[in-house]
C-alpha cells in the first residue's frame, strides 16, 4: 500500500480472539447498518469465533493498533460456499471501517488474500458480492477479477450474489 501523509500506517495480521468482538461489531455495523445485509444475517456476521474455525481471519490495524478492516480467507472446506474445487480459495465478509474507507485498506486485504492463496498452491480466487456493493465490485475488477455469471447464486430469496474470479 502506498503511503501518503493522510493515509494511516497499517499492518495486516492474523486476528486473535481478542479481536473477535471488534471484527463482529464492525462487520455487522457496515453490512447491516449500511443496508447491505438483513438483521438475521447480522447474527452470522457477529459470529467471528464460528468463522475462525473455518477460515483464516485477517485484520488491518491502524497506527494505534485498532482493527480497521477484516476479511475471512477460505483456503479449505465449505465456508466459502462459492468454491467448487480444492484448487479454489475464497474470501468472505471483507469489511473496512467507514472512517478509513478510500485509503487502500480493502485492496490491501484482497492482495494479502491473493498472496496467501498463491502460497497455499491455489489456482483461482473466487468470491461472492451483493449487487448493492458497487464500490467492492470496482475494486475487484480493478484487481483483475472477472465475472462468473454462471455461478451467481441466492443464499436466500431476494438475495442475489454475483460471483467473481481471478486466476492465480
Amino acid at each position: 500500500m502506498s503511503s501518503s501523509p493522510d493515509a494511516p500506517a497499517v499492518t495486516v495480521d492474523r486476528a486473535g480472539p481478542e479481536d473477535f468482538p471488534r471484527i463482529g461489531q464492525l462487520t455487522a455495523d457496515v453490512y447491516v447498518g449500511g443496508g447491505l445485509a438483513s438483521p438475521e444475517y447480522g447474527v452470522q456476521l457477529r459470529d467471528v469465533a464460528g468463522r475462525a474455525d473455518r477460515a483464516e481471519l485477517l485484520v488491518v490495524r491502524d497506527e494505534e493498533g485498532r482493527v480497521v478492516g477484516s476479511v475471512a480467507l477460505v483456503l479449505a472446506g465449505d465456508f466459502g460456499e462459492v468454491t467448487e474445487s480444492a484448487d479454489e480459495a475464497a474470501f468472505r465478509m471483507l469489511v473496512v471501517d467507514p472512517a478509513v474507507q478510500g485509503r487502500g485498506i480493502g485492496e490491501l486485504l484482497v492482495r494479502t488474500c491473493l498472496e496467501r492463496a498463491r502460497a497455499a498452491g491455489k489456482r483461482r480466487m473466487v468470491l461472492s458480492t451483493d449487487r448493492g456493493m458497487p464500490a467492492a465490485q470496482r475494486l475487484y475488477e480493478r484487481l483483475g477479477f472477472t465475472r462468473l455469471p454462471e455461478r451467481d447464486w441466492q443464499p436466500a430469496p431476494g438475495i442475489d450474489l454475483l460471483v467473481y474470479a481471478l486466476d492465480l
